[in-house]
């Protein structure tokens, strides 16, 4: 079988997937096979998934129509395709972080998010591309070369999760693994029109152990979540990715979201004078107006807690993490994007001693409180995803380190205060740029996001999964 009265089989979502399984309408192999044929279909043009290994991912298959059969229960992802970013830990897989030096660093045990998706019965469909280091807005490195975005070729696929991005845009798997530092989970979901959740700060394990040591950066701001092109798909692949993990020390449970939250928000176009194109503030307020029409209470607000700051902040606990020998690392690479982004950071903040990085802790601190504080009062914030519609390929190289930061502001101050942060695609603009809105909420409280985040979404999105575009 290859179509269902609901489309192709590689187009359905990871809800609709489970179920079908779940019922007997289709096998995990008949899923799995139509999402192979899909990736062979596609990925050539766009370079989204750069490792896969198909008999294995039909073994996987059919291990799960075999627990089917055999009358077991079944986990809530089962059979439902999902791949994983080629920066954390699968068995068997090397994690690369697009670098050629690690291009044989094999995995020997995987990530807790890995075994939380295989606990909840997903198959691993392959690997997502990343720019060399994962510390680029855009997707390309030495090893794989660069991912294209399915939209069109004039739009870059965003990073570091570009390939993950791309590879659900264009129905390469239902759900992706992705992490984001500084937006690489929202960036990409912008730039590629669909869904990507970066939860809060120690919501899901970050262990890796071809890298255990985290630096300070990846401590406070790292987190791994899902992107996918339904709300309710982001729900399913939070929960698998979430569970409790004692390799993490960092980790800990939600809120207990039973209770009822009031449905007040508020939104933020020009925080501290910030400029947005037209196009993103037209979505920005069509978002708010989805909620209004929704029940929620919306309020405009001129003010909302520093942007601009903890951008910085992000920025100096990031280069704090030796980004200069990170830089070494990459000219050894040579890896034009990563030397351009990492060397870019370092100049842009300037020598960082120990009493400034105390200093920024403590400012850090202050920042968190009020952010609760805020958030608190005001459930839900819809802010920009960007002050601009989604950059073209290289960009960055094109016009400066300077100018993607200052246009990144909504990225980049989030991370720092450790809140949970949901991109939602909204539609297009013109014939093929994604617009969309991003929704903050409190600590724990990604459910209030992934609820506000459908309210907004029954509204419409960006069309998806695509065929990718080409001229």
């Amino acid at each position: 079988m290859t179509d269902t009265a609901r489309g192709p089989i590689w187009a359905l979502t990871a809800a609709q997937i489970a179920q079908a399984i779940r019922s007997s309408e289709l096998s995990a192999v008949e899923v799995a096979q139509a999402t192979l044929d899909r990736l062979d279909a596609v990925n050539p043009a766009l370079n989204a998934i750069v490792d896969h290994r198909p008999e294995e991912v039909l073994e996987q298959a059919r291990a799960v129509d075999a627990s089917r059969a055999a009358g077991e229960t079944l986990g809530p992802l089962a059979g439902v395709p999902v791949t994983i970013k080629i920066n954390i830990d699968q068995k068997g897989f090397a994690t690369s972080n697009g670098l050629r030096s690690r291009a044989d660093l094999i995995a020997t045990e995987n990530n807790p998010v890995v075994d939380g998706f295989l606990r909840a019965g997903a198959v691993l469909l392959g690997r997502t591309n990343t720019p060399a280091f994962s510390a680029r807005y855009f997707t390309d490195n030495q090893l794989f070369g660069a991912t294209h975005n399915p939209r069109h070729p004039s739009l870059g696929p965003g990073g570091s999760s570009g390939g993950a991005a791309a590879a659900i845009a264009s129905g390469m798997g239902a759900i992706a693994h992705g992490n984001d530092i500084g937006g690489s989970i929202r960036y990409p979901a912008y730039a590629c029109g669909v869904h990507g959740l970066r939860p809060g700060l120690g919501r899901v394990a970050t262990h890796n152990a071809t890298s255990p040591h985290r630096p300070i950066g990846a401590q406070l701001m790292a987190v791994q979540g899902p992107l996918a092109r339904t709300v309710g798909d982001l729900r399913m692949g939070f929960a698998a990715m979430s569970g409790r993990e004692i390799r993490d020390p960092w980790w800990f449970g939600g809120e207990d979201m039973t209770r009822d939250f009031p449905k007040r928000a508020a939104f933020c176009a020009h925080p501290e004078g910030i400029e947005t194109a037209s196009e993103v503030e037209a979505a920005l307020r069509d978002a708010a107006g989805r909620l209004r029409d929704a029940g929620w209470q919306v309020t405009e607000l001129e003010r909302i807690p520093p942007l601009k700051e903890s951008s910085r902040i992000m920025h100096m606990l990031w280069v704090a993490d030796n980004q200069k020998q990170t830089l070494q690392a990459a000219l050894d690479e040579g890896d034009p994007g990563a030397i351009f982004t990492l060397k870019g950071a370092i100049d842009w903040i300037g020598e960082l001693g120990d009493d400034e990085l105390g200093a920024a802790l403590t400012r850090r601190a202050a920042l968190v409180r009020d952010w609760l504080a805020f958030l608190d009062q005001w459930p839900v914030l819809l802010l920009p995803p960007s002050s601009r519609l989604p950059f073209g390929p290289d960009e960055d190289l094109k016009k400066g380190f300077e100018y993607v930061t200052e246009n990144q502001y909504f990225m980049t101050g989030l991370p720092a205060i450790g809140m949970p942060a949901l991109m939602v695609s909204t539609g297009l603009t013109g014939d093929h740029i994604p617009v969309g809105v991003q929704v903050l909420a409190g600590r724990g409280r990604e459910e209030l996001c992934l609820q506000a985040g459908e309210a907004i979404e029954a509204a419409g999105t960006a069309p998806s999964p695509i065929d990718p575009v080409s001229v």
